[in-house]
């Protein structure tokens, strides 16, 4: 059984929005399911992950190492698909952490472009 990591974050958020309407916390971009592979990069420190979600504005890493940073923490995630993407941590929980990007042209023209050319819905692998 593969060891378990933690994330360690002093306040662990959401990106979420009050919805004037209902007062409900929503989400800002629709997040789709990835099997994407990379490294997230804090200061001296990498750490091997797996993109769990994407969005236009963020992502969600599932972390195969230790890794140290509190929110509001600025890291670089690096892979094939993506390239080299610039963000800020939003919140740790467990082994998982919450990447919201900075979003400058390029990041958002790198994360358009997987979702064009290279994106398929990540169907379960498991079945009944």
């Amino acid at each position: 059984m593969p060891a378990t990591y933690r994330c360690k974050a002093t306040q662990p958020r959401m990106l979420v929005m009050e919805n004037a309407n209902f007062d409900m916390k929503t989400r800002r971009a629709e997040r789709s399911r990835t099997r994407i592979f990379g490294t997230i990069r804090y200061f001296n420190q990498a750490t091997q992950g797996r993109v769990i979600d994407l969005s236009e504005t963020g992502m969600a890493l599932e972390l195969h190492g230790p890794f140290h940073a509190a929110g509001g923490s600025r890291v670089r995630i690096e892979s094939e698909e993506l390239g080299i993407l610039e963000g800020t941590v939003k919140w740790c929980r467990g082994s998982r952490v919450g990447v919201q990007f900075n979003l400058n042209s390029n990041a958002l023209a790198q994360v358009s472009s997987y979702f064009r050319f290279f994106h398929q819905e990540v169907k379960p692998v498991l079945t009944r």
